[in-house]
């Protein structure tokens, strides 16, 4: 570096601290050196000519339910991530830090941060761990976990770190792609009038709201028949329906249409017994296209077996299945979120990676290895004299989606398809 870049270097340096110190923003989260920032400030900085300040904290305003307040959904986060790409981008701006600012409102400032931190995730390729860290450096503080949007107490937190671990899942298993995200799609089919719908998984689930008997408009409240829904199902390859409420309407009119239909009813708030949850998804699995899955509202009861799906096929944490769907769609019920969080779903959801044990653990994801270490009991330098002789390898290798051995504390489990918990199949001396 010469004298005279060096000299520039710490000129700017010196005038961007000297802008933070007058509006407060000395402990400014920083993304990008020298480039963009996160700030809380108490009041409107004005840009420089070294620093751009801006806030979206009116622009993108949360559409609360009740005492609900974020997160944002998935075409704001989109437009939030265009307009700082815009920005980014600019010849204008190309000179000058870029600093997101937003205020000590704690339901504005946990949104922003949520958008920031996404940013970061999606476009600068950092984990959600390094987003969250930089988001909490210097003297910033933690941020207000989101809540549901029920009536009454909040009993479930969800968090930004959360939110962030949930995109980033997403990201890995392609399930988020701004580059083919239509966002004025997504806002036109999430409204009301035009169907109350929402892609979870695209080209696997749809979250919709109960169809009626007939289409009409209730107090100013549009309803739909199920065949308001035809056209855009058949365009999108969704040939099966699965209702979760009481019968509204008559199941005949899906399948005189050529659409499956599926029953599976369990109560408003509560909690799906595990031969529901077996039998959503062995349908789900068992589907050749796209699966339109609604409740009354195509929120709690939608979202809660949809996560089961999420936790199972893509690995996703509880948490992370919860945050993904809220910014999906919303999911409002304190209830049916702790379903996924619930240890026992968790176990079988993550293939038991939530279990909480101590000491060594070998896991076998594939059987071919494990059969291989079974079939080989006293082969030096394997595991295979953890596995207890007496064990019935016979259905593990057939059935086990993957084995955890936990010699410590003398386990062996088995994750299995279409099951609801994971077994102890034997007891294993530790070694």
């Amino acid at each position: 570096m010469s004298l005279d870049v060096f000299k520039q270097y710490v000129t700017c340096s010196t005038l961007f601290k000297m802008a933070d110190s007058n509006h407060g923003l000395s402990g400014a989260s920083e993304f990008i050196r020298d480039r963009l920032y996160f700030a809380t400030t108490r009041s409107k900085p004005k840009s420089t000519a070294n620093t751009h300040y801006f806030c979206t904290d009116e622009d993108f305003v949360y559409e609360n339910f009740y005492a609900d307040f974020g997160p944002l959904n998935l075409a704001v986060l989109y437009r939030y991530c265009c307009k700082l790409n815009k920005k980014l981008k600019s010849f204008t701006l190309s000179r000058k830090r870029v600093v997101h600012y937003t205020s000590f409102d704690q339901h504005k400032r946990a949104n922003a941060a949520f958008l920031i931190g996404a940013y970061a995730v999606i476009y600068l390729r950092k984990s959600s761990e390094e987003a969250y860290r930089a988001l909490i450096s210097g003297s910033n503080a933690s941020f207000l976990p989101f809540r549901d949007a029920s009536f009454g107490n909040c009993t479930y937190n969800l968090t930004v770190l959360d939110c962030l671990q949930g995109i980033q899942k997403a990201l890995q298993h392609g399930l988020l792609d701004f580059d083919t995200f239509d966002a004025d799609e997504y806002e036109y089919y999430e409204r009301v009038e035009n169907g109350d719908f929402n892609w979870i998984v695209p080209g696997k689930f749809l979250a919709f709201s109960g169809p009626h008997p007939k289409s009409k408009t209730e107090n100013g409240y549009p309803l739909h028949a199920p065949d308001a829904y035809f056209p855009y199902f058949r365009k999108h390859n969704v040939n099966t329906v699965v209702r979760l409420n009481r019968k509204i309407y008559d199941a005949k009119r899906f399948t005189d249409a050529g659409f499956c239909h599926f029953d599976l009813f369990f109560a408003d708030g509560s909690t799906p017994v595990d031969q529901i949850v077996r039998r959503f998804l062995h349908i789900c699995e068992n589907a050749h296209g796209a699966v339109a899955v609604h409740c009354k509202a195509g929120l709690g009861r939608t979202g809660t077996l949809i996560g089961c799906y999420l936790m199972k096929h893509y690995r996703f944490t509880a948490a992370e299945a919860i945050a993904w769907i809220r910014v999906c769609r919303p999911v409002w019920s304190n209830k049916q979120d702790l379903l996924l969080v619930d240890r026992s779903m968790s176990c079988l959801m993550s293939a038991i990676d939530n279990l909480s044990i101590s000491g060594p653990v070998y896991k076998y994801n594939s059987t071919e290895y494990l059969e291989e270490v079974c079939q080989t009991p006293h082969r030096t330098g394997s595991h295979s004299k953890h596995i207890p002789h007496y064990l019935n390898t016979n259905i593990i290798l057939t059935h086990a989606l993957s084995v955890t051995i936990c010699p410590s504390q003398g386990l062996v489990v088995a994750c299995f398809p279409l099951e609801v918990c994971s077994y102890r199949l034997g007891r294993v001396h530790p070694g």
